[in-house]
């Protein structure tokens, strides 16, 4: 497919980026299962036992509701997540995404690769996690959203059931800022599964902010890049003003890194 209207809104300084789990899994972050069992280490619990009691969010809802805290768990997160050893230079997927310069970059990771990447490519950046951080926005300046939170502030943590329902409100001061960025804006949603319930509630609220304007047919198109093809989610995405766009390539990590480099060359092309 044609990507001559997304390319022109990124070259336009127009469009907004959502950044999922799948672009982390590029530089080796653990998985949601690594994390569980490292849950039911520090609780003393068998991983494989422990794991069949709830889902991810339950049991970090349980891990607070023992220890008190989400301290130790975000400390081997922090730990865990940035190993030395990894340089995200090596990070084809990474670059590109400086390369594309949104201007405005929304993650539901907790990790600080995308700040990391920033760094190394000598770009400036304003990483918000806060109502406190948008006073540091500057214009011109690329504003990475940690929009489930960050290490640095444990509270700020979209990690437990409590949290994640909290954040089903939809009213914090970083979903009025979605809501305010997202309008009159084409989205692009990358390293997310359909699986993923972040990316079906995202697409379902932005559809739900442009149906209650009165303006619903200047919505811009927005879009998804997608690993496999699956015509029920594609026929439920476009329904809700999201366009598909499929992997070319079965291994999901060259295959984004396929899309946004012929993304890149398109924006580059006028």
């Amino acid at each position: 497919m044609s990507y001559a209207d997304l390319a022109e809104a990124i070259r336009n300084q127009r469009a907004i980026l959502f950044v999922g789990a799948g672009v982390s899994k590029n530089v080796g972050v653990p998985t949601t299962e690594e994390m569980v069992a490292e849950i039911a280490k520090q609780l003393g619990y068998d991983p494989e036992s422990f794991r069949s009691l709830g889902d991810h969010r339950t049991l970090a809802e349980f891990y607070h509701l023992t220890k008190g805290t989400l301290g130790p768990l975000r400390s081997w997160m922090d730990v865990t997540w940035h190993r030395p050893e990894v340089d995200v230079r090596n990070s084809e997927i990474h670059q590109l995404i400086v390369e594309l310069a949104f201007p405005i970059i929304y993650t539901t990771n907790y990790d600080r690769w995308l700040e990391k990447a920033y760094q190394a490519h000598g770009r400036e950046y304003t990483k918000i996690a806060n109502v406190g951080d948008l006073l540091e926005a500057r214009a011109g300046v690329t504003q990475i959203v940690k929009f489930h939170g960050d290490f640095d502030d444990d509270a700020s943590l979209v990690l437990t059931e409590s949290s994640f329902f909290e954040r089903l409100d939809f009213e914090s001061a970083l979903d009025i800022k979605l809501k305010a960025d997202a309008l009159g804006r084409p989205v692009l949603f990358i390293g997310y599964s359909l699986s993923d319930i972040n990316i079906r509630y995202l697409v379902f609220k932005l559809q739900r902010l442009w149906d209650s304007s009165s303006f619903t047919a200047l919505r811009p198109k927005s879009y998804v890049f997608l690993r496999n093809a699956n015509p029920v989610q594609e026929r439920v995405l476009r329904a809700r003003g999201i366009e598909p766009i499929v992997s070319k390539n079965e291994d999901p990590g060259p295959g984004l890194r396929q899309f946004l480099a012929e993304l890149l060359e398109e924006v580059r092309r006028k």
